[in-house]
């Protein structure tokens, strides 16, 4: 470790979740020194998160945002870091989610005709597809999705960082220090900084500004004798994990952030759950709680800070940075080795006025 400190570095990191880690990978890959400063129990929304990726969402069920872009990325950038890190964490599966009557159906039977929807459904089916699910009029089945399991991905991404990873508190206002020709942190010399600390960031001088709009999000892992296929996902997402148990989630809110699991969460999912599902749970093996790094035009924050030299952010992605991630990982690079614009919508000069 005592090398590091010596280096001279391109990029300084400041989290590594999952944008932290990927933008870091792009960056590398691209010939440039990085260096990622992460305290591991910090990183709460990644090890939490269900790691979704879902083409069409949301109550009224359309495309997700720019799903055109982002989903060709997701299964050769994952795959990518399953070959580097020698770890498997991506599963591709479909998800299907039951109709709740014939209107519906019908609905979606015209939906599935739509150029902008058609490359995301794999079917619509007409019947129940398993006794064990209250599904009478059927339900649509989306492909290009599944789920990517960040604990064991994270694992993966801090073996292949090796001493690129320094696992203390990032120190903002003890060792940053502005210099002639870039920054120091301590000893190291540092030509920019990059924030991809999740609500970190808030905590910073430089983007306090930003309005992010954290959001509490809670999941259980639990047993159930019902393994279809697929992701069931209405109202609550219900996921098979590699251990024959499921994790079903999520709840969201954006008040008592500070507090842990709760029972009216717990309550709230499984009562959800059954709606979809007919068997009953056998055990609850886990609940776990996380703050989502969410903004509040749910849109991801890229770019430079305004005024500071070389200080950058790459944070914002919320409950979907699994399908953001690797696109926009891409376009922020190109932003800071090409010089590329970023796209109106995630520019954080949308909030310079704010400053």
């Amino acid at each position: 470790m005592g090398l590091i400190w010596d280096m001279e570095i391109d990029f300084l990191i400041v989290g590594q979740g999952l944008a932290g880690s990927a933008l870091a990978y792009r960056l590398i890959q691209s010939g440039k020194k990085v260096v990622l400063l992460d305290q591991p129990e910090r990183n709460q929304s990644s090890q939490v998160a269900a790691g979704l990726f879902n083409p069409v969402t949301g109550r009224k069920m359309v495309k997700t945002w720019k799903g055109e872009l982002l989903f060709p990325e997701i299964v050769p950038f994952y795959q990518e870091l399953e070959e580097v890190t020698g770890r498997k964490f991506l599963t591709q599966q479909s998800i299907y989610r039951p109709f709740l009557s014939i209107e519906e159906q019908n609905e979606w039977m015209g939906h599935s005709s739509d150029p902008a929807l058609q490359p995301f459904v794999q079917k619509i089916e007409v019947e129940s597809q398993h006794e064990n699910l209250k599904d009478p009029f059927g339900g649509v089945k989306l492909q290009l999705s599944g789920w990517l399991d960040l604990p064991t991905f994270l694992e993966g991404m801090v073996a292949y960082f090796g001493d690129r990873l320094i696992q203390e508190a990032y120190q903002e206002e003890k060792l940053l220090q502005e210099g002639k020709d870039g920054w120091r942190y301590g000893a190291l010399k540092v030509k920019a900084v990059i924030y991809c600390n999740g609500l970190g960031a808030m905590e910073s001088r430089y983007f306090s500004f930003l309005p992010f709009a954290p959001v509490k999000g809670e999941i259980l892992e639990l047993k159930q004798n019902f393994s279809p296929p697929y992701i069931v996902n209405r109202g609550v997402f219900r996921v098979p994990l590699a251990n024959g148990n499921f994790r079903v989630g999520s709840t969201y809110t954006w008040h008592d952030l500070e507090v842990g699991p709760t029972e009216s969460a717990k309550k709230e999912l499984l009562d959800k759950l059954t709606e979809v599902v007919r068997v009953p749970v056998q055990e609850i093996c886990g609940h776990k709680v996380g703050i989502r790094p969410a903004t509040k035009d749910r849109k991801p924050f890229l770019g430079k800070h305004p005024e500071a030299q070389s200080v950058y952010i790459f944070n914002g992605f919320g409950a979907k940075g699994v399908s953001l991630v690797p696109y926009f990982s891409v376009v922020m690079r190109d932003f800071l080795l090409e010089g590329h614009p970023l796209p109106e919508e995630v520019s954080i000069s949308r909030y310079f006025k704010y400053i």
